[in-house]
């Protein structure tokens, strides 16, 4: 039988019984226990599926015919569905999205992290599961056989650009931008337009972050609302702050906050959303997580904080990592876009002792597609005393040293 798995060829047509969805939407095969990834596929299914890519240990297959269908299979909404790359979901009902992506979440934290799968909630779902995006990114490519400009997104096998006629998870709006572009396309092949629709009452440069998703907003402010409740804290500090989102939403959940933020731009953002709202109970401060950080514990008492970290994609740097275990909050909420990240950088945090993981929360931001958004509650545990009987790492401010004022308009701090 390894042998007939072996002989496998790039061409070949199989006809495969699909076990389960990985992480990234491929369904999965396999010959005499060589697995096969095949797209567009549902668990359950019989499907024939040509061979496009062979290596040691799997093989990738594109998708020819489903031969048995399962009931969870319906009709995509899009006509660029299965050659567009942006979605992967679009053939299977919703609720079996959702419970794919919860399956999905809770494997990658077992196997990655070493977690209890049960710490994973429920998917919450979004209300409106197409036209929800508010922004996307298109890409003009020249179509010579045809002699026009395709604008629209990569393919999911190929380099090349789909060209788009219209997005069924973009917002209505986005579309109509979409059809201004095409209508008046870029010059040339490999330019990109980001098509965006800007939150309401919020300031938000052009090239800094918001959350794709406004309609699921309202239960991630929830999430991370009800994880800093149960923790009890009188402080908040919002690293990876953007335009002070997370910060903003929760002011007045605590006695006091800190933002901290890279991007310049973002930071004078977030003091003016705040200076709109009326909220002086905290300051924002620009530059990276690991400078400020050490100057962030000298006025902020760990024991009594909380820490909402929502890093890009890639995750926290090891010497963040380091930092976040030294400070040692009464708890750390992490959202995170990439669960495989997650699972890695939560493993890091827990490994010691420090911190508890309690619980993990995935939201559909993104339906129709592979990502999820998560957040994950982690709880302080106290180190062992060593002579001093202290319950927590490092000198905290006294008792009354009061709430964190807005920094000053010059100085280190606001630049």
């Amino acid at each position: 039988m390894e042998a007939r798995a072996q002989q496998l060829q790039v061409g070949q047509r199989l006809t495969l019984r699909i076990e389960d969805l990985a992480f990234g939407g491929e369904g999965v095969g396999r010959v005499d226990g060589f697995v096969v990834f095949v797209p567009f596929v549902a668990v359950g299914e019989t499907v024939e599926a040509e061979v496009t890519e062979r290596k040691s240990h799997y093989a990738r297959a594109r998708l020819i015919r489903v031969l048995e269908p399962s009931p969870d299979r319906v009709q995509p909404e899009c006509a660029h569905f299965g050659r567009c790359g942006g979605c992967q979901y679009q053939h299977l009902r919703y609720e079996t999205q959702l419970r794919i992506k919860q399956k999905q979440v809770a494997d990658l934290l077992q196997r990655i992290g070493g977690f209890d799968p049960s710490l994973v909630r429920p998917v919450i779902p979004c209300p409106r599961p197409y036209g929800y995006r508010n922004r996307i990114m298109v890409r003009s490519q020249w179509n010579k056989p045809e002699r026009r400009m395709n604008v629209g997104f990569l393919r999911w096998d190929c380099g090349l650009v789909e060209d788009v006629l219209e997005c069924k998870i973009a917002e209505p709006e986005i579309n109509r931008q979409l059809q201004d572009v095409r209508a008046h396309p870029p010059p040339k092949s490999g330019l990109k337009v980001v098509l965006r629709l800007p939150p309401a009452d919020w300031v938000v440069p052009p090239d800094s972050f918001f959350q794709n998703n406004f309609h699921l907003l309202p239960e991630l402010v929830r999430t991370v609302r009800e994880a800093v409740r149960r923790s009890g804290v009188r402080h908040l500090v919002d690293l990876y702050c953007g335009v002070g989102f997370f910060a903003i939403e929760l002011a007045d959940a605590v006695e006091s906050f800190i933002g901290v933020e890279y991007d310049q731009r973002a930071v004078t953002a977030a003091r003016e959303n705040a200076r709109r709202r009326g909220i002086t109970n905290g300051a924002f401060l620009a530059g990276r997580v690991e400078e400020l950080l050490p100057e962030i514990l000298q006025r902020t008492p760990p024991h009594q904080s909380a820490f909402v970290v929502d890093p890009p994609r890639k995750g926290l740097t090891p010497e963040a990592v380091q930092l976040l275990l030294q400070a040692h909050p009464q708890a750390l909420i992490y959202v995170s876009c990439h669960p495989a990240t997650l699972a890695r950088d939560l493993k890091l945090l827990c490994s010691e002792g420090t911190y508890q993981l309690v619980g993990l929360t995935p939201l559909d931001m993104f339906p129709q597609t592979q990502h999820v958004e998560c957040v994950a509650e982690l709880h302080r545990t106290p180190p062992v005393a060593q002579g001093s009987g202290s319950d927590h790492a490092g000198p905290d401010p006294a008792p009354d040293a009061g709430p964190i004022r807005p920094a000053p308009a010059a100085g280190p701090a606001a630049a």
